[in-house]
């Protein structure tokens, strides 16, 4: 019914590390050449857990954005913006909270969780109760059809599509539905008119799951219909109303393997990253200093890499004839700690050098950046005004 869009966000924390290049925007710089991607900065989110603390915002916001540059997103080929920068994901927001029952948003998994991690701050508030629902404002205001998620989101991705399909139940009847879909059946012209007639009734009066699909194919390729006949004929096709919200899937990603130079999972409450654009001597210090397995006291001591946090990063960044020499090298100690650093050291700085060369250009003229936001903003608020329209169309808010 739509055609792929994906959408993602993240919150701006700052400089991003390897853990957010492995774990996000290596999938972003794929998924943009194979789908329409809208990527966007969740400074509204941010403020959900760090109210108190507003003023670290703005730069985290554009060190945030040249790093997605480095990393390879593409502006020519994806649209990046910045969530407050689009007042229409609030106005959805509050819109889709006049029909969101309390307990669903107070059974998101993550509400509890998140109050328990954060016990330091006083998260008994509105804003964090709501998140989930804000999120899915900010997905179905695109229309989004896919979000990158990993497990642990895939929640808030069925509460979304939940919010979305109690929306159309409640608004998606309008008035003279029957008629305004007749006459969209017409614009098809005879020929194909006739065939969604005849998938329709075979759907309908035989649940013939092959005619729905045929006859979606057929709305699929229909490029001259507009937007509201078009979801009319979804609509009547399926024996409903008009579809004005559309429930996104979950595009379920990989979780990061990227370890941190202590071996736990790389974050910066840890206090064990390397950034993505960091000092190439400063990502040898880093690693030439990762602790290793305590067996090896001297360099003569035979060791074992699983216990060690370095071999975790061969698995990220060598190949097979590297691994096999670590795993020998090491527990016949035929090689020292230093010399097994080494290899990692070089895939990491190799890894990092066309992200340092890209984002020169944003650092040398910062312009660029705001350039390039402005532009994704705007193409942004066309999007969403167009769901807007019809969503105070559905409400009875389109008066003037």
């Amino acid at each position: 019914m739509f055609a792929d869009r994906v959408l993602s966000g993240m919150r701006p924390t700052g400089s991003l590390h390897l853990g957010h290049y492995h774990g996000v925007l290596k999938n972003w710089v794929q998924m943009q050449q194979e789908f329409e991607c809208l990527f966007f900065v969740a400074d509204w989110h941010a403020l959900t857990t760090h109210y108190d603390t507003p003023q670290s915002i703005e730069q985290h916001v554009w060190d945030m954005v040249v790093d997605w540059l480095a990393a390879g997103v593409d502006p020519s080929q994806a649209t990046l913006f910045i969530q407050s920068r689009v007042p229409e994901h609030a106005e959805l927001h509050l819109l889709l909270s006049m029909i969101t029952p309390l307990g669903w948003l107070e059974r998101v998994p993550t509400y509890k969780d998140q109050q328990e991690k954060l016990s330091e701050k006083d998260l008994s508030t509105y804003g964090f109760l709501g998140y989930p629902l804000l999120q899915s404002a900010d997905i179905l205001i695109y229309r989004a059809t896919q979000v990158p998620v990993g497990e642990d989101q895939v929640p808030h991705i069925e509460f979304t599509r939940e919010i979305a399909r109690r929306f159309n139940h409640i608004y998606g009847r309008e008035a003279g539905f029957e008629e305004k879909a007749e006459a969209a059946v017409k614009k098809l012209g005879s020929k194909k008119a006739r065939l969604y007639a005849q998938l329709r009734t075979r759907f309908q009066e035989q649940g013939d799951g092959e005619a729905l699909e045929a006859a979606k194919s057929l709305l699929d390729e229909q490029q001259s219909l507009n937007y509201g006949d078009r979801e009319r004929l979804f609509g009547y096709l399926e024996g409903g109303g008009k579809m004005i919200l559309s429930e996104p899937e979950a595009m379920l990603t990989a979780a990061s393997k990227m370890p941190g130079l202590d071996g736990q999972k790389m974050s910066k409450s840890y206090d064990n990253t390397i950034t993505l654009r960091e000092e190439e001597a400063d990502v040898t210090r880093k690693i030439r200093t990762m602790p290793t397995d305590p067996a090896r006291v001297r360099r003569s001591d035979p060791g074992d890499p699983d216990k060690c946090p370095v071999w975790s990063l061969h698995l990220v960044y060598s190949g097979d004839d590297t691994r096999q020499w670590v795993q020998k090298g090491c527990r016949s100690a035929g090689i020292g700690c230093l010399e097994c650093k080494q290899p990692v050291i070089t895939a990491v700085l190799e890894e990092q050098r066309p992200m340092r060369e890209r984002a020169q250009q944003y650092l040398d003229d910062p312009t660029l950046v705001r350039s390039i936001i402005a532009d994704g903003c705007e193409k942004a608020r066309r999007l969403a005004s167009e769901t807007m329209r019809d969503v105070r169309e559905a409400m009875g808010l389109s008066y003037g």
